[in-house]
Formats: C-alpha cells, structure tokens, sequence
C-alpha cells in the first residue's frame, strides 16, 4: 500500500507514568481496549498477518472496522492497518490506514507515540489527532490508576 497523503499525518505522542509492560497491557487486553476505546470489542491473535476486528456502537450506529496486524514487537511496537465502515469510502488498500504504536522508556515513564497515515484532508487528521489523543488519554488514566 503507497501513502498517497503524507502530508496528512496524524501524530499523537502521550507520556504515562508507568513501565512499558503495563502499558502494552493496555494496547493489547480485549478487555482493556473496551474500556478506554469507546467501548470497542477488538478481535485479533496480534499475530502479523493476522486480522484485527473492531466491533461496536458508535452514536447509536453499529460498526465493524477492520484490519490486518502489520507487525508486533512485545512493549515496543504494534503497526496495523484499518479501514473504518463509518468512512463511507470504498473498502480498497488506498482507504486503508497504517497506524503505528511505538513504546520508549524515558527515565521510568513510558512515551506512546502513535501516528496514522492515509488521512484524505487536514480536516481528517486534525480528526484523527483528536480521536487518537482521547483514547490515549483514556489508556493513560487507565494504567496510571492501575483499574
């Protein structure tokens, strides 16, 4: 798959008070994505090559995105690709996303930095930021409170 839009990157970077392995926990629990994702059932084996489903209910609309896992590096990378059914767009690689989760230790706190590429327009990845930056966000009170 090409980035046909490179200029439309989402970044997200987000510092949490905890080690590496508690927030790679976090990334990879079924059960702790749902809670800091909106609610999100994700489905995967986190093998590469492997598919990965998000099954949930978005403003009283039920979605079913989807996608395959790119590459998984224990407490230090996940890479995937994601299509939304929300999007509207047609289900072809060139709507496909490639998010790209890396973890860094920096003096005891781990730093999230997250980017996806593939955003159609600024308006998309400013969406995108903001998306991304509340479920971090979510993730970071998550493991720092230690629920």
């Amino acid at each position: 798959m090409t980035e046909k839009n490179n200029n439309h990157i989402a970044r997200v970077s987000k510092k949490v008070g905890a080690p590496a392995s508690d927030v790679w926990d976090a990334l990879t629990s079924p059960e702790k994505i749902g809670q800091y994702m909106f609610g999100t059932e994700v489905v995967t084996d986190w093998e590469p090559g492997s598919e990965i489903v998000w099954v949930g209910e978005w403003e009283g609309e039920k979605y079913r995105d989807k996608g395959v896992v790119l590459a998984f590096e224990p407490e230090q990378r996940i890479s995937y690709s994601h299509f939304s059914t929300a999007s509207g767009d047609e289900d072809i690689s060139g709507n496909h996303h490639i998010v790209n989760i890396e973890l860094s230790n920096i003096e005891g706190d781990t730093v999230i930095d997250l980017t996806q590429d593939n955003n159609p327009s600024e308006e998309a990845r400013n969406h995108a930021e903001t998306n991304w930056d509340q479920m971090l966000t979510g993730l970071q009170q998550l493991v720092e409170d230690g629920s």
